[in-house]
């Protein structure tokens, strides 16, 4: 807790510190050029996104569409200095362990996709917790740097020298390499920022810049009284383990399950009643059941090779086709724990182009507590187009229990459409 004198020592240093032509306040922050950055880093990370999700990344960072994105972001002054080393890939240590692990990679294009679709706080804390859940090895808050200039009111760049600031500010103790910690230090950099809202800004990245340059030697800060300071630093922390598990609360039996669990159990269903079953063209590979997933699929989708948005209809989850003439009769997008933007975007490509002449059903397959989620996404203005498509929530739970009887007794969609429910 900072007392009334460090308050205005603080302050102090503040003022000081957007006066001085050296400070980042003044060299990067008031930079005529930063603005500019951030629309060719959003352009950079939407790139990043599309090539983990048609599965052209590859497994190498040198020369990657990540690479150009996270150069970009080193070359913001002397701030995001050394931004590019979490994400060099470090053969020894196999970190960070999103170029040689497919599923560690799409969860990484998921949180990034998350995170350009999204517009809310509520929504950046999810993607961010739910990204963590995943424990990806060398996979810290370093990538918070890519989120600030996504949304730079909301989320806090973040390094050894800002972390080493905010610690000496606050008499915090936030390590590095734990999202946790650094969700707890971005709750008292808004309550820094919010108290010293005057001399700062809304954009966070005005009070980052006084912190890295706090924690690089430049700013003294002000004394503090220790046993308050840590004793709200473990409050922080304890509030952010708190709301992780509101964020991700234990789903019975659903935390178990994966995208790829669900997509399986899709091509069980579709080849028990009769379909033929197309696995998106970047899963097929996985591993499933003993086997792979594409495993007695459809190889190809002949009947529309050539067509407009085929490249996007063959990335989507599941399609079950007529066995006669290869007509799509359904398509499944499942969303285990993103945003339903890009889902939503392959199903339009197949439902307004010529492959889609003859659906009968477009469903999103996601866990029984994303269906306010999935709802609200729905309702949002960007997706008024899928309105008249007749859209459906598939709920995992669902799908589960009645998977048995739907396959000995259902007979074309009749049974997978009275156990979803109309969106929006």
């Amino acid at each position: 807790m900072v007392s009334q004198g460090s308050e205005e020592r603080l302050r102090t240093s503040i003022e000081a510190w957007r006066a001085d032509p050296g400070a980042t306040y003044r060299t990067w922050f008031l930079w005529e050029e930063r603005l500019k950055n951030f629309r060719s880093i959003r352009r950079g990370i939407e790139q990043v996104v599309r090539q983990i999700e048609c599965g052209s990344f590859g497994n190498v960072y040198k020369g990657s569409s990540l690479e150009v994105a996270v150069r970009s972001v080193a070359e913001q002054r002397q701030i995001f200095k050394g931004a590019d080393h979490a994400f060099l890939w470090k053969p020894k240590l196999r970190i960070p362990d999103i170029y040689e692990d497919p599923d560690n990679q799409r969860a990484f294009g998921r949180f990034l996709d998350a995170c350009c679709c999204c517009s809310t706080e509520e929504q950046v804390l999810h993607a961010v917790t739910t990204l963590d859940a995943r424990r990806i090895k060398g996979l810290g808050p370093a990538a918070a740097n890519l989120l600030y200039f996504l949304h730079p009111t909301i989320a806090v760049p973040f390094n050894t020298a800002i972390v080493r600031g905010y610690n000496a500010v606050t008499g915090s103790r936030t390590k590095l390499g734990s999202w946790p910690d650094y969700l707890a230090m971005r709750a008292g950099t808004l309550r820094l920022n919010e108290r010293h809202r005057d001399l700062l800004s809304n954009d966070l990245g005005a009070i980052a810049g006084f912190l890295f340059d706090v924690g690089t030697g430049r700013y003294p800060a002000p004394p503090l009284d220790e046993a308050d300071a840590v004793a709200v630093w473990e409050r922080d922390l304890a509030a952010v383990r708190e709301r992780a598990v509101e964020l991700l609360p234990t789903r019975e039996p659903e935390s178990d399950r994966s995208h790829t669990d669900m997509q399986g159990l899709l091509r069980d269903i579709g080849l028990g009643l009769g379909y033929d079953v197309w696995i998106a063209a970047n899963d097929r590979n996985r591993p499933y059941g003993g086997g792979r997933l594409s495993d007695g699929c459809a190889g190809d989708l002949r009947p529309f090779d050539g067509s407009a948005g085929i490249d996007a209809v063959r990335l989507i989850d599941v399609l079950w086709l007529d066995k006669r003439d290869g007509a799509i009769h359904a398509a499944f997008e499942v969303e285990h724990s993103t945003s339903i933007y890009s889902g939503i975007v392959r199903m339009l490509d197949l439902a307004l182009g010529p492959c889609g002449n003859l659906l009968k059903g477009i469903f999103l397959v996601a866990p029984d507590a994303r269906e306010s989620e999935v709802r609200a996404q729905m309702a949002r203005p960007a997706f008024a187009a899928v309105v008249g498509l007749d859209v459906r929530y598939l709920a995992y739970g669902e799908l589960e229990r009645h998977r048995d009887s739907i396959i000995r007794f259902g007979e074309g969609l009749k049974a997978i459409r009275s156990i979803s429910k109309c969106l929006p």
